[in-house]
């Protein structure tokens, strides 16, 4: 996926993933790198899987996080699973629930939280992260979540088009309703189609990084 140079950096210890490392050994990553390996591990012994963009509502009491997870298919059904999550983040936010077999309702995907928004059962300005919150931030990771899903996962401060640009879509635009609407569908033949066919949600090859630091306009090698 874009981005995944970071991958070699994994070879600074020979030794199995599963050996603990010194912390000097170690690769710093966030939610969204640990989703996309994991999927990437799963993919290679043959369960599939797909990195999903959207809320956990386990990290700040009140508030859904701006936050990536993994989701595999195991037992009939679409599983989500939390790779972040570890020992000293569980004893740190009071995370008492299985990591491996999130209970429904405590991710969002960014489509379902928008249409949550929509029907008056959430309140938007309790999604985001850091400073950022509002129901204004929820369309750039319908847009993130979208490529996702067709295997093309951008890092959590891209953006490019019409959902995920500079200019957030307002509250009423019918055309992000349609957009989480599918997202949520499992409808995979028209997720693909509609990433494939709309200018605006297909990732260009070159897209706007909005972090850190001001805007820039950054090239995607991948999608050349």
């Amino acid at each position: 996926p874009p981005g995944s140079s970071r991958l070699p950096r994994l070879l600074l210890d020979p030794r199995p993933l599963v050996v603990r490392r010194a912390p000097d050994r170690r690769v710093v990553g966030n939610c969204r790198h640990f989703s996309t390996l994991t999927v990437a591990l799963l993919r290679r012994v043959g369960i599939p899987s797909r990195a999903r963009c959207g809320f956990a509502g386990y990290f700040e009491p009140g508030r859904w996080v701006d936050h990536w997870v993994v989701e595999y298919w195991g037992a009939g059904r679409w599983i989500m699973l939390d790779a972040q999550v570890d020992d000293l983040q569980r004893d740190a936010v009071g995370f008492a629930d299985d990591p491996t077999a999130l209970p429904p309702g405590r991710f969002l995907p960014a489509g379902a939280a928008w249409l949550r928004c929509q029907a008056g059962q959430e309140d938007g300005d309790r999604f985001g992260i850091l400073d950022m919150w509002g129901q204004w931030f929820i369309p750039g990771n319908i847009a993130r979540d979208l490529a996702a899903l067709n295997k093309v996962e951008m890092l959590p401060w891209d953006g490019w088009g019409e959902l995920a640009g500079a200019d957030p879509p307002p509250r009423g635009d019918p055309y992000v309703d349609e957009i989480a609407a599918l997202t949520v569908s499992n409808d995979h033949a028209a997720i693909r189609r509609r990433y494939q066919t709309d200018d605006s949600l297909r990732v260009p090859p070159r897209v706007t990084r909005f972090f850190p630091g001001a805007p820039i306009e950054v090239d995607v090698p991948e999608l050349a």
